[in-house]
């Protein structure tokens, strides 16, 4: 393998290494398990079996496994005409066979997913942070591992290399995928610790094989590298790039929220164009007005006190998309629990704003908005619900759920945290998502999840659905935190 000249930076851009396949057979194309002119149309992200329904992957990166404490373990509760059914499910530890890797403690397998139909045959993959793990002698150096879909789901496994193992640690604390390079092949975007704390792994990524090369990049101040890119998300925010990113880090000795929207990942000098967003921990993308560009929900649920960006009780910014990626010309939209028409009221430790995702809930081509408060009333948590609208995110007909709520399975008690995570998935594949909302505190940190479905109206509570990790053969020894990470 080579290492090409990258090129020059400029500014204060940061340093970008591009790792290049030199050998021309690497180079050629691999062959599909179908033959080219009766490719297999590709999957939907989270379907792994094939059958237009998303599946739900739900990480408990505090799992015990084989008696190791916080190993690690993800449970994959497949779709189904009433939504997800734990009847059929498959549970992922680093003991499962053919995975690679044994489970060890402080593995953290898990903490972040993924997922696309890599392969293209048809059937969505799953990828799988493990950013504990020791790799060959490196404490905590982390690893990323695909394990690949079929007609009957999930089988066979692969790890995806790291290109930069001795400038990254905790490889995989973060995950996203998109076509980086416009190619129409899907790449792999990593993030970890360290020098190099922003990863990319080319596509094709098949089931065997070379991989194609990659690239790194350490951000400039103000992120630290000893937080490095702790969240990232991937969408199409133009029709002008491929594949966008939001990228979130920290800064070094204060610990502050920084986020940036980086328009197109193919060039190497991010900073000399990359696009400062609103500071937050988290976010999603997706169409809220139906306008062909995607919008970005930020959020940011620290308070004053910790991060000059937060907010009493904590917020969300909507950032709406355009040709050059934010849309300058329309203001962002600021929402916390004291914004006119949104339930409840702003307090310190609500947390609004943890956790954030897009989605259509009433199938009517807006994309929804979800957004968790788990630190609501001394950590019971929440969730609310504001809806998309040709004129953007609206306050209009928003609704709250907590575990009190009509027909939500429970109650809502201290350190539930109902709403850590949210997810906005179509499991029944009638087009409309159903809202499931992650508890990794209940039942004293077992943790569970909870689905409503979708419908005309928005989420009904009516037939919700509530499980916790002993009914997906996750272990309850110690606390699992069952649903502290879900779909990406």
């Amino acid at each position: 393998m080579t290492h090409p000249r990258p090129r020059p930076p400029r500014g204060n851009s940061p340093r970008a290494r591009v790792l290049a396949v030199a050998l021309a057979g690497v180079l050629a194309p691999l062959t599909l398990t179908v033959p080219a002119a009766h490719a297999a149309t590709a999957a939907a992200p989270y379907d792994f079996n094939g059958d237009g329904r998303a599946d739900l992957a739900i990480g408990a990166p505090d799992a015990t496994v084989g008696g190791r404490s916080k190993a690690g373990a993800v449970s994959v509760v497949y779709g189904s005409s009433t939504g997800p059914k734990t009847a059929t499910r498959a549970l992922i530890t680093q003991n499962t066979a053919g995975l690679p890797g044994t489970a060890e403690a402080g593995d953290a397998f898990g903490s972040a997913v993924a997922s696309a139909d890599l392969d293209k045959d048809g059937y969505a993959d799953l990828l799988v942070g493990a950013p504990g793990e020791d790799v060959d002698g490196d404490t905590n150096g982390g690893t990323v591992v695909v394990v690949w879909g079929s007609r009957s789901g999930l089988s066979g496994s692969r790890t995806v290399v790291d290109y930069w193992k001795e400038e990254t640690d905790r490889y995989g604390q973060a995950l996203a995928v998109g076509d980086l390079d416009g190619d129409g092949d899907l790449d792999v975007v990593i993030g970890s610790t360290g020098s190099s704390a922003l990863n990319f792994v080319n596509g094709p990524v098949t089931r065997s094989g070379p991989f194609q090369g990659g690239s790194g990049a350490g951000f400039p101040a103000p992120y630290s590298p000893s937080y490095g890119v702790t969240s990232v998300s991937a969408g199409r925010i133009s029709p002008a790039w491929s594949t966008s990113l939001v990228v979130h880090g920290r800064q070094s000795r204060t610990g502050a929220a920084v986020t940036h929207l980086v328009t197109d990942p193919s060039l190497g000098n991010y900073t000399d164009w990359w696009q400062r967003l609103p500071a937050g921990t988290v976010s999603a993308i997706g169409d809220i007005d139906k306008d062909g560009y995607a919008d970005i929900a930020v959020g940011d649920p620290a308070e004053p006190a910790a991060d000059p960006a937060g907010a009493k009780g904590g917020k969300v910014t909507v950032v709406y998309g355009g040709p050059g990626g934010e849309d300058t010309s329309r203001a962002p939209l600021v929402l916390g629990q004291d914004t006119p028409g949104v339930p409840g009221a702003a307090e310190t430790g609500d947390a609004f704003g943890s956790s954030v995702f897009l989605g259509d809930v009433d199938g009517d081509g807006f994309a929804d908005l979800a957004i968790g408060a788990p630190g609501e009333d001394l950590g019971a948590g929440s969730v609310t619900l504001l809806r998309g609208a040709a004129s953007g995110l609206t306050t209009r007909g928003a609704v709250s759920y907590t575990q009190n709520t009509a027909g939500v399975p429970g109650t809502a008690e201290k350190g539930d945290r109902f709403g850590a995570r949210v997810l906005l998935a179509d499991h029944s594949g009638d087009r409309r998502a159903e809202l499931t909302v992650a508890g990794p505190g209940e039942n004293a940190g077992d943790g569970a999840v909870w689905s409503l479905r979708g419908a005309s109206a928005g989420p009904t509570t009516a037939g919700a659905l509530s499980f916790g990790p002993s009914a997906t053969g996750v272990s309850t020894a110690g606390t699992p935190r069952y649903g502290s990470v879900l779909n990406d």
